[in-house]
């Protein structure tokens, strides 16, 4: 029988890095997975979505730590069995800039980060700086860096690309992160890795709350040709951030489904439905707590819900979301860039907003000193006092340059 660290994951842990500094392959490595399974990722070499794998860290009791550390049944050391210690989720974000609204919304649900650092390029590279100032934004301190391609370098230079980590990570929320030197094709200091994941602190949880759930997949489970008499309703996936969800409880998703058969148009309407099954990827459970991303089957209209439809939404006990709204007020807080000369926020200004797992276009209505009104594209569900990421265009490309609070 499956323990509670077992049977649903512990941590969600999100890997950040610059573009082709091996986040997936590492991910790989770790779970067995490729996370970047869209066929659009894989046209274009990079992960577009965000990737979830889960994996099972175990212990061989045989060998010495950190050798008995894998995620493998059979110790790849002794061939003895190992024991299985907790679940971990790894989430992998695109690192490439154009994409790194995806990256925010990814940040909304995690409890750690996995920081990829390729040792062949100089350090920092553009999203690496980038991914920083999210995990600065957002205060996330439990941080390990994994050093990447130490095995296409000499060891110099790997000794140089250490030394140029360090540097960057000076004086930062990360500055004691500590530093792993990685080969995943050969699965050099994995065991370390996982280690270190070990050693990560464990969430505090409130079980007692209403739950909440963040959807940042929904999908028909439906093959094609199914009878009518057979189809089951749309599935969603996301991560619970409190309290806890039982199969049979009445939920609702806000914003919900935009209703309007015309493009341009938009009227959303939440939807309210049961729970009819739950489930962490492998096995069905009676009740779902938060970590891992959890698979909710419910009674909606697949047709609704295919192709990521609801994507960005929230899930919780009926009439306790928070309002869904187009018109919000914040209150903007600019982050301190070297290579960005940028003034307040100015009237007509159309910016990407990462709230929650949303992202959406707003416009800037009105602004009075740090106090700004924007009408977004389509609404969102959000509490006062959550923090909305904000990227502004800047010579034609879109950059993080602060954060919102919703007043």
């Amino acid at each position: 029988m499956m323990t509670d660290d077992i049977k649903q994951s512990v941590l969600n842990i999100e890997t950040l890095g610059h573009i082709d500094h091996g986040k997936t392959s590492l991910t790989k490595a770790l779970t067995g997975v490729w996370t970047d399974r869209h066929s659009e990722s894989i046209k274009r070499n990079m992960t577009i979505k965000l990737g979830y794998a889960d994996t099972i860290i175990r212990k061989c009791e045989k060998c010495p730590e950190p050798e008995a550390y894998t995620v493998s049944e059979t110790c790849p050391k002794c061939g003895g069995s190992t024991k299985p210690l907790i679940r971990v989720s790894l989430l992998d974000a695109p690192g490439h800039e154009t994409l790194m609204a995806t990256a925010i919304a990814g940040a909304s649900v995690i409890d750690a980060v996995l920081f990829v650092i390729a040792a062949n390029e100089q350090c920092p590279m553009p999203q690496t700086k980038e991914h920083l100032m999210i995990i600065n934004l957002l205060g996330l301190k439990n941080v390990i860096i994994a050093q990447t391609k130490i095995d296409i370098v000499g060891r110099e230079k790997a000794l140089e690309s250490y030394k140029q980590i360090k540097k960057f990570i000076e004086g930062t929320i990360i500055e004691d992160a500590p530093i792993v030197p990685v080969m995943t094709n050969r699965n050099v200091n994995i065991d370390v890795l996982l280690q270190k994941i070990l050693e990560l602190p464990r969430p505090k949880r409130d079980l007692d709350a209403d739950p909440l759930m963040y959807v940042v997949r929904s999908f028909d489970v439906n093959r094609p040709g199914t009878n009518v008499s057979k189809l089951v309703g749309g599935v969603i996936g996301g991560t619970i951030v409190k309290g806890r969800f039982k199969k049979g409880d009445e939920i609702e998703i806000r914003p919900g489904i935009n209703m309007s058969r015309e493009t341009k148009k938009e009227d959303y309407k939440a939807a309210v439905t049961t729970i009819r099954a739950l489930n962490n990827g492998s096995e069905d459970m009676d009740e779902a707590i938060p970590g891992g991303l959890i698979g909710i089957s419910t009674g909606i209209d697949p047709a609704y819900v295919k192709a990521d439809n609801l994507v960005g939404n929230v899930v919780g006990h009926l009439g306790k979301l928070p309002e869904a709204r187009n018109l919000i007020s914040i209150k903007y807080n600019r982050i301190e860039r070297d290579d960005i000369q940028e003034q307040g926020l100015y009237e007509g200004e159309a910016l990407i907003m990462g709230v929650g797992t949303a992202t959406v276009v707003g416009f800037v209505k009105k602004t009075k000193k740090d106090k700004s009104d924007i009408e977004l594209k389509h609404k969102v569900c959000i509490d006062k006092g959550e923090k909305i990421a904000i990227l502004r265009n800047i010579s034609q490309r879109w950059r993080l340059t602060g954060y919102g609070m919703l007043q």
